[in-house]
């Protein structure tokens, strides 16, 4: 694409994200991506919580991208944040909230892209003897996966990151059960240590290549996405309102150009099972 094609851009992470991330925007942007190893990402905060992430998630990752950028005295970067817990809608159900950010101070232009998923296998137990890690650590893709082991829940002291292998892992509760009754295991959430989040990850870069290909029909300018959803797809049996998706409307950063796509999806009526009124 003109707007970044033969550009540096640099990835803020000192989690090895730039696996996922740079081959696909080289190929889509042509860009050359890079990473400042002397920016260390955990000073806004970490998963295990020794440092709190004082910021909202989109505001966390424009800092850490900003200040990548300006360290590496670079116009162009991108900066992904994670949040895990239970899922907005499934509350039974873990999920990983990636947003990734894109920043081009050239153009003066900032696109943000966000992939919710079940894919995690975000997870954390109080274990008693070594058979009940063992158990967990199977339930959690051990060793593909990473493990944490501390003292206790919330204990930010004695923490041992980044386990890797069943010896290890052996070694390390060792350690933490002397004096103790129980040990706290955690999965590591740290993108290097976790296959599934990559993928999460890898995931939302579609979605952020997908969006800045996107151009405003006015002004040219990428980044040109939907910003709402209205609903209300009427019933093809008795013409009510349903929930389902009516029209898009796609707002440009830059000129403030609106435009809304009626009929997304194809489709002009909504089956009845759907409907309130019709299947209440």
């Amino acid at each position: 694409m003109k707007f970044f094609s033969n550009r540096k851009l640099i990835i803020a992470t000192k989690h090895e994200k730039e696996k996922v991330i740079a081959p696909l925007l080289e190929a889509a942007l042509g860009v050359t991506c890079f990473v400042n190893k002397d920016f260390d990402t955990d000073a806004l905060g970490t998963f295990t919580g020794e440092t709190e992430r004082e910021l909202d998630p989109i505001a966390t990752a424009r800092k850490k991208c900003l200040i990548a950028m300006e360290l590496s005295n670079c116009d162009l970067g991108i900066a992904s944040e994670g949040s895990f817990g239970p899922h907005p809608s499934m509350f039974f159900l873990s999920a990983d909230d990636e947003i990734l950010i894109f920043i081009d101070k050239k153009n003066n232009l900032e696109v943000v892209a966000r992939e919710l998923s079940i894919e995690t296998n975000f997870n954390g137990k109080k274990v008693k003897t070594e058979n009940e890690l063992l158990e967990f650590s199977h339930s959690v893709y051990f060793p593909s996966h990473g493990l944490i082991l501390r003292k206790s829940k919330g204990e930010n002291n004695k923490i041992i990151k980044g386990i890797t292998d069943i010896d290890q892992l052996k070694y390390a509760f060792g350690i933490l059960i002397q004096g103790s009754d129980s040990v706290y295991a955690e999965t590591d959430m740290r993108a290097l240590y976790n296959p599934s989040r990559m993928k999460v990850i890898e995931t939302a870069t579609h979605k952020l290549i997908e969006k800045l290909n996107s151009l405003c029909p006015q002004c040219s300018k990428p980044g040109f996405a939907i910003t709402d959803a209205k609903r209300g797809l009427k019933c093809n049996s008795c013409g009510s309102p349903t929930n389902s998706i009516l029209s898009y409307v796609y707002v440009c950063q830059h000129c403030q150009y609106t435009k809304e796509e009626v009929f997304p999806h194809k489709k002009t009526s909504e089956d009845p099972m759907y409907c309130d009124y019709c299947n209440p």
